[in-house]
């Protein structure tokens, strides 16, 4: 890929952009190159230029997506956090923070977490399982769990969480203006508020 650091940053940076969208679309194997140049507004001939092939540009965005999601996580990770639904807010505002810099990166990263193309499958495995174990290391581990009441799963919650979660990042990634994406992201946690008050304990709210 020498010749793509060769070109200009922002050119870089459009061309990424760009095939972060449409493999976050269509996966591995339907995205095509020539959707990938045309998407960029490149000729389709640069793409091999610049990556070899469609394989190494994605095996280069997934590891950028990871880097990239690894920074946001040093940046905003709270280690004296607890509580369970303030983990979630983190883990979103970490999230928004990614697409500000690359708009279709978590589309992107939710269609790698299934990606079964075996072209593919294995050399992105160990990413995807270092993903799942950091976010799951994120809100689980020392959060206060206690505060639920009895008959209240957290891991159901958190599963629950993280579908609605992936939708929130759909609705940022259609509405394709940054300017709105922390209007977007206060409903979701005006709903988290709503659902730390229905599930934990009376009283455990402000704890």
């Amino acid at each position: 890929m020498e010749n793509f650091f060769k070109i200009r940053a922002e050119k870089q940076e459009h061309i990424i952009a760009a095939a972060f969208a449409v493999f976050g679309r269509q996966g591995y194997k339907k995205a095509s190159v020539a959707d990938i140049a045309a998407t960029a507004g490149i000729a389709k001939g640069m793409v091999t230029y610049y990556f070899g092939s469609k394989k190494n540009l994605y095996l280069y965005l997934a590891e950028l997506g990871q880097k990239t999601i690894l920074q946001k996580v040093e940046q905003y990770f709270d280690v004296e956090l607890t509580d369970f639904f303030d983990k979630i807010r983190m883990g979103i505002e970490i999230k928004v923070a990614a697409m500000r810099e690359y708009p279709a990166l978590m589309q992107f990263l939710v269609s790698m977490m299934s990606e079964k193309d075996k072209d593919v499958e294995d050399d992105i495995r160990g990413l995807v399982d270092e993903a799942s174990a950091i976010g799951n290391r994120i809100l689980m581990k020392e959060t206060d769990l206690a505060k639920f009441r009895d008959e209240i799963d957290p891991h159901l919650i958190a599963k629950f969480i993280n579908w609605a979660g992936n939708g929130l990042v759909a609705e940022l990634q259609m509405l394709n203006d940054i300017e709105k994406y922390d209007e977007v992201a206060q409903e979701f946690y005006e709903l988290l508020d709503m659902m730390k008050a229905t599930l934990y304990k009376e009283g455990a709210t402000h704890a």
